[in-house]
């Protein structure tokens, strides 16, 4: 069995094994809110397109990436019951080559950090602690279901948002109204995070791992994912009307009427239709997320 561990090490993996660890899919929300913050900046984009491509390249396929390497490597043995045609339960990625993509991972994306000034490379840095803190011991945030989702919608929204609008700002913090709805959107990202456990259920019950759908059960976990997702939005519209707004509030008042519709669907049959309202009610959400970032940038042109 040694002999055959070893064997299994030296063996390099295919590179679209390493393409599906690093999941190309999940690199959008972070690249999205890096976009956002940059637009809700206010900044003027000549001269800084090269800062905004490393920022959105750093938010995506590299430090979104490496979370996705690290969770896959200490989740395979969860992964082997919920999903056994993943790259590391099916063999496909040798060996520990998934713990060595996750750290050549982690050091790249330090390493591209610093092209943003230490700005970029602290955000990087804390992006990069959570993601391990949530896949691996002995934190390992993720087995606590609202410590675990609260970690990824910070990741993934609320410190991409606030690294777009520091990096375009050259180094200073953002204006109040962009971290207040970066943080909002933020929370709301903690019910989108629920959406992915759903499919994880027999799994992470059996592991020990106390996500949403295994703390309050199907029905508990879906209602609790949508009211995460549309109290924070709600606060956005009035916000967006206070400040002089209201026709981007009115839009995203929209957008909410048309998550509920969904919602309504998906908390029938939370297991079915997760995956369903994934791919048509959470574009919505970050969709609102650019039409409130517009709204500050009109806000802060007004402004000056």
């Amino acid at each position: 069995m040694t002999s055959t561990a070893s064997a299994a090490s030296l063996r390099l993996p295919a590179p679209s094994a390493v393409a599906e660890l690093l999941k190309p899919v999940t690199w959008f929300p972070p690249m999205w809110a890096f976009s956002c913050g940059v637009i809700a900046s206010g900044v003027p984009l000549a001269g800084r397109w090269g800062l905004v491509l490393i920022g959105v390249l750093l938010a995506g396929p590299m430090v979104c990436a490496t979370s996705q390497a690290v969770n896959d490597w200490f989740d395979r043995h969860v992964d082997a019951i919920n999903e056994p045609h993943r790259p590391i339960p099916s063999g496909r990625m040798p060996g520990r080559w998934g713990l060595y993509v996750a750290i050549v991972w982690t050091l790249l994306s330090l390493a591209v950090s610093t092209l943003l000034g230490p700005w970029g490379l602290g955000a990087a840095t804390v992006g990069l602690l959570l993601a391990w803190a949530y896949s691996a011991p002995p934190l390992r945030l993720k087995r606590n279901g609202w410590w675990g989702c609260a970690a990824c919608g910070v990741c993934y929204e609320g410190l991409a948002w606030v690294t777009g609008g520091v990096v375009m700002a050259g180094g200073q913090a953002p204006a109040a109204e962009s971290l207040l709805l970066a943080a909002l959107y933020s929370a709301g990202a903690h019910g989108i995070m629920t959406l992915n456990d759903f499919k994880a259920i027999e799994g992470d019950r059996q592991m020990g791992i106390g996500s949403l759908p295994v703390r309050l059960g199907v029905k508990g976990a879906a209602l609790a994912a949508s009211v995460i997702m549309a109290l924070p939005q709600v606060v956005v519209v009035g916000l967006l009307a206070a400040w002089g707004q209201p026709w981007h509030a009115l839009a995203i008042v929209g957008l909410l009427v048309a998550q509920a519709v969904m919602m309504r669907r998906f908390m029938r049959d939370p297991v079915r239709h997760a995956l369903w309202y994934s791919g048509f009610g959470v574009p919505l959400f970050v969709s609102g997320m650019m039409v409130s970032a517009f709204a500050l940038r009109g806000l802060m042109g007004a402004a000056a």
